[in-house]
């Protein structure tokens, strides 16, 4: 159990950090091609990666998979998150979109109590909590003014809350490589219209992005998937706000964003979070 739980929270970090050097690529993305287009090719990057690795044995488990349904219902949502996110990042600073964005954390956690019945200990609402007040200072989004972006950006994490419920239901009886074929499988159906519709002819450095951004966000799909096989929601969930702080280097790698000392303080707050779920699973683990 300490060794599963364990793997759960290594596997979590990385894929967030995986997510946050793929987010940092779609916004470049999003100012020569459409969110149609980049999910389109993305899927279709990752899929061809599946189908390599499973062959045609992948190609039966997931026609025969009886998490064939829910994955559909979750793709959905996964793509009303993409969407919403990826166009408010056209309006609003990078700081705001994560502030709002980072509130899926406790959505996960509390959909989690119904809908899995998953008894979260306090020491995880001490984590999820503390972290999302480090994601606020970090990002001190002072300046938010409402409006449709700020309504896509928090509408995005509600449903990226509810993909997440969706996958934790069907992680135990179905394999990753499955789960991430069936996702992708459906996202090409899905966006292939507008994206055909919307379609530009990648050059150059759009191109190479465009499958950099099939293979990092295939190696965080696979990470991820694998993480809520391992632990449940209330461990994996508050990790998320890990992804701040790559979001705050790459920001600076990057746009030259230079970040504050709200950003530092935030950041202690976020890694103290980290600690928090660390230690909780260390002592369930041994209990």
């Amino acid at each position: 159990m300490k060794t599963v739980i364990g793997a759960g929270i290594l596997l979590s970090s990385l894929a967030y950090f995986l997510f946050a050097v793929h987010d940092s690529m779609v916004k470049l993305l999003v100012e020569t091609a459409t969110v149609w287009q980049i999910l389109f090719c993305r899927s279709l990057v990752i899929l061809v990666g599946c189908l390599a690795m499973g062959g045609r044995a992948l190609v039966h488990e997931t026609r025969t998979s009886p998490a064939l349904r829910p994955m559909m219902l979750r793709s959905l949502f996964l793509l009303a998150a993409w969407l919403c996110y990826f166009n408010s990042a056209k309006y609003m600073p990078l700081a705001d979109i994560t502030t709002l964005y980072f509130a899926a954390p406790i959505v996960a956690i509390l959909l989690s109590i119904p809908i899995l019945r998953e008894r979260v200990p306090l020491t995880s609402w001490i984590a999820v909590l503390t972290g999302f007040a480090g994601v606020i200072v970090a990002s001190n989004p002072t300046g938010m003014t409402t409006g449709w972006p700020v309504y896509l950006a928090l509408l995005a994490a509600v449903c990226w809350a509810i993909a997440t419920i969706l996958l934790r239901s069907t992680s135990q009886s179905t394999t990753s490589i499955v789960q991430m074929a069936m996702t992708n499988l459906f996202f090409l159906g899905l966006t292939a219209p507008m994206a055909i519709h919307s379609w530009t002819i990648p050059t150059g450095n759009a191109l190479i992005l465009l499958l950099s951004v099939g293979i990092i966000g295939g190696l965080g799909q696979l990470a991820y998937f694998e993480s809520l096989r391992h632990a449940p929601i209330s461990i994996v969930a508050p990790l998320e706000y890990t992804a701040l702080i790559w979001a705050f280097a790459l920001g600076y790698a990057i746009w030259g964003d230079i970040p504050g000392v709200n950003v530092w303080a935030g950041a202690v707050l976020i890694a103290a979070a980290g600690l928090i779920i660390l230690i909780a699973g260390r002592r369930r683990s041994i209990a």
